[in-house]
């Protein structure tokens, strides 16, 4: 699929993360794919840059200050911009066991996020959900 994949440049991403590492190279994979990418390492930053920065893509942790971090800067996000794509990447499938899916179904429709996927992620497989989401 090498050239004839998508550029986003002119768009920006704001990725929310209390992992400073991981948030270094998500941002190198985005910026690989065109995005300008904004960056907090915490909620309450997470949440001043849903309010201040104009975005085309939000990508949150779940378990940062609160188990539901994530899930709150979602319905944040969807509430103001509800056609924002937002991805959840998390760890809490290794660490409790717990799935989520974001197929609309009346038992998960609490989850406003388009994709919730495992923080050990590749490039091809972020790739591909930002690919789906802007599709």
């Amino acid at each position: 699929m090498i050239g004839k994949e998508k550029n986003y440049k002119g768009k920006t991403a704001i990725l929310v993360d209390d992992d400073i590492d991981f948030i270094e190279i998500i941002k190198i994979y985005l910026e690989s794919f065109g995005f300008s990418v904004v960056t907090a390492s915490s909620f309450e930053e997470g949440e001043k840059l849903i309010n201040e920065v104009t975005y085309d893509l939000a990508i949150f942790d779940l378990m940062m200050e609160n188990a539901d971090s994530g899930f709150v800067l979602s319905y944040s996000s969807k509430k103001k911009y509800p056609d924002i794509p937002v991805l959840i990447l998390t760890n809490v499938v290794n660490e409790t066991g717990l799935r989520f899916d974001t197929y609309k179904t009346e038992k998960n429709s609490w989850i406003k996020a388009d994709s919730v996927l495992n923080k050990s992620i590749r490039i091809e497989q972020l790739r591909k959900e930002v690919d789906k989401v802007f599709a």
